[in-house]
């Protein structure tokens, strides 16, 4: 992220640095810091916006902040040749990131407009089981890697009921001896200091993780060697283009990041037999379903 030219923005970035946020959360608030980045250098905000951090984010800024952002004009990058409005879903999270970010400066929420957006439908706490027996049968037999990659991603959200965010970031030393436990380092939603905790990982996570290590083992050796549970399968680029125009190629091997792991859930919940009636549109979903089991199976 390059240096901001406002002081306000400056500040704003020493305030993200403290925040200590989960992988997802921290790219939803940087999303929020180059709109208003933007923002001020199209002059839409009050010129007192600039010094003070604590003036770009009060009402009088974040008011016309909001309604310019919800239009689309502070995209950054252009959406099929123009710059649509942001969607329902990307306006509540930016409006809950402003109360995120005034709340870290010791400022009440501002609550502007909107609401919560409605949860996905969760599963039923016995499809859990089904999936499991689901997941079982495809060790049985022959898996390409994508789906080797997704059984034990699959398997271990079963245990763990860890965010997105927070299978990502395992690394296999995260496993303990014979894959019979995995540390988990809890990551809150809405920022704070994270808790990591050993879950212990069922027979069926740990068979997953077997067949999964050995597929990654030879990726990694590709890839020049990382430490991170989940990598690529097919080579990739980085997004991010040079001032002509190229992309840095990855090869396979590379730590999976989260965008990766979320997209490996929804094609393989639609391409592999069984899986499209089991789970929910989205991981998340899912997760929350787990969780509440382990709560009442705990209590």
């Amino acid at each position: 992220m390059q240096t901001s030219t406002f002081p306000s923005v400056r500040a704003l970035d020493q305030l993200l640095d403290g925040l200590g946020a989960g992988a997802a959360r921290r790219r939803q608030l940087n999303m929020v810091r180059g709109e208003l980045d933007r923002a001020l250098e199209r002059d839409a905000l009050p010129v007192r916006a600039r010094r003070s951090l604590r003036r770009l984010l009060e009402e009088e800024a974040l008011g016309p902040y909001v309604r310019l952002a919800e239009s689309g004009a502070l995209r950054h990058r252009q959406v099929e040749g123009g710059f649509p409005p942001t969607s329902v879903a990307t306006n509540e999270i930016r409006r809950k990131c402003v109360d995120l970010l005034r709340e870290a400066l010791g400022l009440p929420a501002l609550g502007l407009g909107g609401g919560e957006i409605p949860l996905q439908p969760a599963p039923e706490a016995a499809t859990l089981a089904v999936l499991a027996r689901q997941l079982d049968q495809y060790l049985a037999g022959p898996m390409s890697p994508a789906q080797t990659r997704l059984t034990a991603v699959l398997a271990l959200e079963l245990d763990t009921a860890a965010r997105s965010g927070e299978l990502v970031e395992l690394r296999t030393t995260d496993l303990g001896e014979d894959n019979a436990a995995v540390y988990v380092e809890r990551r809150p939603q809405g920022g704070g200091a994270g808790e990591g905790e050993w879950v212990e990982t069922s027979a069926l996570t740990r068979a997953a993780l077997e067949r999964w290590l050995e597929v990654r083992g030879d990726l990694v050796q590709r890839a020049h060697g990382t430490s991170k549970l989940w990598v690529s399968l097919w080579m990739n680029h980085d997004g991010i283009l040079d001032d002509d125009g190229h992309t840095t190629i990855r090869p396979p091997g590379m730590p999976l990041e989260e965008n990766g792991l979320v997209t490996s859930y929804r094609v393989g919940r639609l391409r592999y037999d069984g899986l499209r009636q089991l789970l929910p549109l989205k991981l998340e979903a899912l997760r929350r379903t787990v969780d509440a089991e382990r709560q009442r199976t705990a209590a």
